[in-house]
């Protein structure tokens, strides 16, 4: 379904566009890609928490629509949001109707599994992810936000594109805390924090050089371990000790 423009009037037609959007799963699998990721449809559909056949559906008419758009690499296609302005309509839908946590997915499916613990570039994500970052900010290991999803600040695009609106810094307390538990930042010209916006918890998770160093030290510790397939990974038995001694974090 294309969104048509009157040709005179140049008004979309809001009708169908509510159309497109009134269905919670098509919502949720373009919500997945609020981030700025780039896609396929298998992976997409995990991560809306809908069956790859729903999904395949789905992504039809959200790229038919103009909403997404495809990019081929090799015999692999990937879905991403088609551009500034499709990050601008949800951020403005948002703001009347504000994302909240995702609460339905199945527990044991890959979908659930990402949603706890996984990967996202070189950090960790999830409610994992977002947690950690959490406490850093309740015990003043970092300045800067209060971790929340605030998709009305400033005037650029923070849903499609990869979050830079909120300054985190470490702070002096943050610097002996993490000598203490031995994470070990590299050095490098990349942004120390990074916020990401997690997609199931609408919370800021870590990322630039220091989200890279935590993921590290918690795999180097096996703390954590990746699963076979995909980016989500698995809280050991010695992770779960270490989160509540050292992050007082309880892991369940």
């Amino acid at each position: 379904m294309a969104i048509r423009t009157d040709p005179v009037l140049g008004d979309a037609d809001i009708a169908e566009v509510g159309a497109l959007l009134a269905d919670r799963a098509r919502c949720r699998v373009l919500m997945a890609l609020n981030d700025g990721r780039a896609l396929s449809a298998s992976v997409l559909a995990d991560e809306a928490g809908v069956s790859r056949s729903t999904a395949s559906g789905h992504l039809g008419r959200l790229t038919s629509a103009g909403l997404l758009r495809v990019e081929t690499q090799g015999r692999h296609r990937y879905y991403r949001l088609a551009g500034r302005g499709v990050g601008e309509l949800l951020e403005k839908l948002t703001e009347f109707a504000p994302a909240r946590p995702v609460r339905s997915l199945r527990e044991g499916t890959r979908a659930a599994q990402l949603r706890a613990a996984r990967t996202c570039y070189d950090h960790l994500a999830g409610r994992l992810g977002v947690a950690i970052m959490a406490q850093l900010l309740r015990e003043d290991y970092l300045e800067g936000g209060d971790g929340c999803y605030h998709p009305h600040r400033g005037g650029t695009d923070r849903v499609s594109a990869h979050g830079s609106d909120v300054d985190y810094a470490l702070t002096p307390a943050g610097q002996r805390f993490l000598d203490q538990v031995g994470v070990r930042i590299p050095d490098g010209n990349r942004r120390l924090i990074r916020y990401c916006v997690d997609w199931s918890e609408q919370r800021h998770h870590l990322g630039g050089r220091l989200g890279r160093a935590v993921l590290e030290h918690f795999l180097a510790q096996q703390w954590i371990r990746r699963r076979e397939v995909g980016r989500a990974v698995q809280v050991t038995t010695a992770g779960r000790a270490a989160l509540a001694e050292c992050f007082r974090i309880t892991w369940d």
